[in-house]
């Protein structure tokens, strides 16, 4: 999880700067991660990363940000510990969870202006047919490409080669482009090259 939020990272935080411009305009880039598992086993149910110096902890840049949400810790907080007039993180992650009780879920989007335009944006999308579509097919995507993913993995350990990995991106590629997901998504998607894919 540590070298994917990197990975994640690094490509947002190169992507947005264009040839010719200076490195002083990228831009900070935060990563939040909201796991359904237990990440970090100490600690609290949110733990943020930043580049300091080993020992007097000084801060190298704030243009990476990394956080990590562990739902499973948060979900085995007390209602004391809960502070919906104070936290703004906590009232995001009543609306997150599944398991919240619908009238706390809605005192935390009626609290917020921003969690009650996430909301009213997915109700959109939930109403939208078509982008309900389109959102599921990436969904199963999404889904597609990490069994792919796993499967290859399986394969490659056995063969001892990447060749396993290799055919399964090529076989997630195929079905997302059958799909009609955008090519340069794929590619983002799977690390394959664009011509490669235009191939399949």
């Amino acid at each position: 999880m540590d070298k994917r939020s990197l990975f994640y990272w690094s490509r947002e935080f190169v992507k947005s700067l264009d040839a010719g411009q200076d490195y002083k305009e990228l831009p900070r880039v935060i990563t939040i991660n909201i796991l359904n598992f237990e990440f970090l086993s100490d600690g609290n149910f949110h733990s943020c990363f930043h580049l300091r110096e080993d020992k007097d902890r000084i801060l190298l840049t704030d243009a990476l940000e990394i956080h990590y949400i562990d739902m499973v810790k948060w979900r085995k907080l007390s209602d004391i510990d809960i502070d919906l007039d104070h936290n703004p993180l906590h009232r995001w992650l009543i609306w997150l969870n599944p398991n919240s009780p619908p009238e706390l879920v809605e005192e935390a989007v009626n609290m917020d202006d921003a969690i009650l335009k996430a909301k009213e944006k997915q109700d959109y999308i939930l109403s939208d047919e078509e982008a309900l579509r389109n959102y599921e097919m990436r969904q199963l995507g999404h889904w597609d490409y990490i069994n792919s993913l796993e499967y290859a993995r399986d394969e490659g350990i056995e063969q001892g080669t990447n060749e396993g990995m290799k055919r399964g991106k090529a076989e997630i590629a195929r079905k997302l482009k059958a799909r009609g997901r955008p090519i340069d998504e794929i590619a983002e998607d799977t690390g394959l090259p664009l011509k490669d894919i235009e191939r399949l």
